[in-house]
């Protein structure tokens, strides 16, 4: 059976007010099945924040993450070229979806044809899908309504004008028309309001217009280093201004992508310990980019589905296996994330895929590492501060390391005083190695010293437990379990909110060891 394709809409979603998206875009916008829009690297959608009262769960998110904003890049294009190759790359992510049938809703700041990043993928996708557009009120209009301000009235001519132009060509153009609109501020407005005085212009100015944030002044009155990329500036006409203002290259060619070479690439994504409050908007819009997901189960399980991707959950113990499957696809042109929780280059996955990809076959294959919140920082962070100083990381699992290694680190971190977090402390299959361990401590230890144990941060069985050295009961702890055992300085102190673990960051000098052959 063939599948009807989907149809692309263009919504423009107006200036900032959730209540200038017009009817007919909230409608399209509700209905829906995917949703896509534009970000910065920081992952905060201005688009998806207006128009996140008229969305409903279940629907699929497709964040277009831009690569590079004002910032240099190493692309072999310069900036042009990552762009579109971003553009290419989100014409090709939004195709998959229209290819299955899925009507797509493009989000656009103001109105999409009017200085909007919808054009680029219209041109993009207009020629292969239905398409509708639905205009929006510009940040144009939303400024002049902020400042009360008519714009221009009878015969008078207004000139619409990116900031982006040279100062002189922007004098010469204010100079020559009766009205002007100024977009695209942020770090041009020095050159902007050079070029108003230039020009012999007054002009006003509106900062996030039709937002709780709005902000109006006189250009003369707004300091540069304030000015947000969605400002502009205003020069209003002479007869309508009768009233004062109130103050490497990776595109791909697989089946219904569009254009460009076969290169796949491995991405290591930590999740961090728990849902999405806990990703970085960095592996958030990995995530959202890649064709494949490889992991353990319930770590793929924390993002998001979306039918656009292939999803290859795996057992915990195959680690090897999931990084070799990870290149294979990606030697075939695929992109793939492989997901780990907390941060994938403690006791996780991005240690595997190095591993695996030394092999001479993958060592063509990009692989990066985005890194998350441990599970130390985690539990340390809700307990207060008992990593504060100098401190090791060890795993109690022997599955890859004898227990003999594990006892003389264990036992090396001890003397050197150091606060040491404890990953993978007992399981069903090693009931008895966190009592050995502790045996071990006291041997080094007070009895006590302060334990913290955290199971679960950050997810609805969230605890907490402070108890002592002495006192750690190991059917208190299974996997999902952190532990904490802090230094001979390590603190606990009762807080009106409760106790609060920490270890100080300072060591008193005569507690320092002596160095030999210590640098000048």
């Amino acid at each position: 059976m063939t599948v009807q394709q989907g149809t692309l809409y263009g919504v423009g979603v107006g200036p900032g007010d959730p209540e200038l998206v017009t009817v007919k875009a909230a409608r399209l916008i509700t209905a829906a099945p995917v949703i896509a829009y534009h970000a910065a690297r920081h992952g905060r959608s201005h688009a998806r924040r207006i128009a996140e009262p008229y969305l409903r769960p279940g629907q699929i998110e497709e964040p277009l993450i831009y690569p590079v904003t004002t910032e240099t890049t190493d692309h072999p294009g310069g900036y042009q070229g990552a762009i579109d190759e971003f553009y290419t790359h989100a014409a090709t992510r939004l195709a998959a979806h229209l290819d299955a049938g899925r009507d797509v809703v493009l989000l656009a700041e103001g109105d999409p044809l009017f200085y909007s990043s919808y054009m680029h993928l219209h041109k993009r996708l207009a020629h292969r899908y239905r398409t509708h557009i639905v205009p929006g009120v510009t940040s144009l209009a939303g400024a002049t309504a902020a400042l009360a301000q008519p714009l221009v009235e009878r015969d008078e001519v207004l000139t619409v004008l990116p900031g982006t132009l040279p100062r002189d060509e922007l004098a010469r153009r204010l100079a020559d028309t009766d009205a002007a609109a100024i977009l695209k501020l942020g770090r041009t407005f020095p050159t902007v309001a050079a070029a108003i005085t230039d020009s012999g212009r007054d002009a006003l100015y509106v900062a996030h217009a039709t937002t709780p944030h709005q902000h109006t002044a006189h250009v003369n009155d707004v300091d540069p280093a304030s000015v947000p990329y969605f400002a502009i500036a205003i020069v209003p006409g002479t007869t309508a201004a009768t009233q004062p203002h109130s103050t490497n290259t990776t595109t791909r060619e697989n089946a219904g992508e569009i254009g460009g070479e076969s290169v796949g690439e491995v991405v290591v994504v930590g999740t961090g310990p728990a849902g999405r409050d806990w990703l970085t908007p960095q592996a958030a819009a990995a995530l959202a980019d890649v064709d494949d997901l490889i992991g353990y189960g319930p770590y793929l399980d924390r993002v998001p589905p979306n039918p656009r991707q292939t999803r290859h959950p795996s057992d915990n113990r195959v680690e090897a296996d999931r990084a070799a499957h990870a290149l294979d696809l990606a030697a075939t042109g695929r992109r793939v994330a492989v997901v780990s929780g907390g941060d994938p280059g403690i006791f996780a996955m991005a240690a595997a895929v190095h591993e695996v990809a030394a092999q001479d076959k993958y060592r063509h294959i990009p692989i990066r590492v985005l890194p998350g919140v441990t599970a130390a920082s985690a539990v340390a962070a809700a307990a207060g501060a008992p990593l504060g100083h100098d401190h090791a990381v060890i795993s109690l699992s022997d599955r890859l390391k004898p227990w003999p290694v594990i006892t003389n680190r264990l036992i090396a971190a001890a003397a050197a005083d150091l606060a040491i977090a404890i990953y993978n402390p007992r399981s069903t299959a090693r009931p008895w190695q966190l009592g050995a361990a502790r045996d071990l401590l006291l041997q080094h230890r007070a009895p006590d010293t302060p334990v913290v144990l955290g199971r679960d941060v950050g997810g609805p069985g969230e605890r907490i437990t402070i108890t002592t050295l002495a006192e750690l009961d190991p059917e208190q702890v299974d996997m999902r379990t952190l532990v904490i055992i802090g230094s001979s300085r390590t603190r606990v102190v009762q807080r009106a909110d409760g106790p609060a673990v920490y270890t100080p960051r300072w060591v008193p000098v005569e507690n320092e060891p002596v160095v030999i052959n210590r640098p000048n």
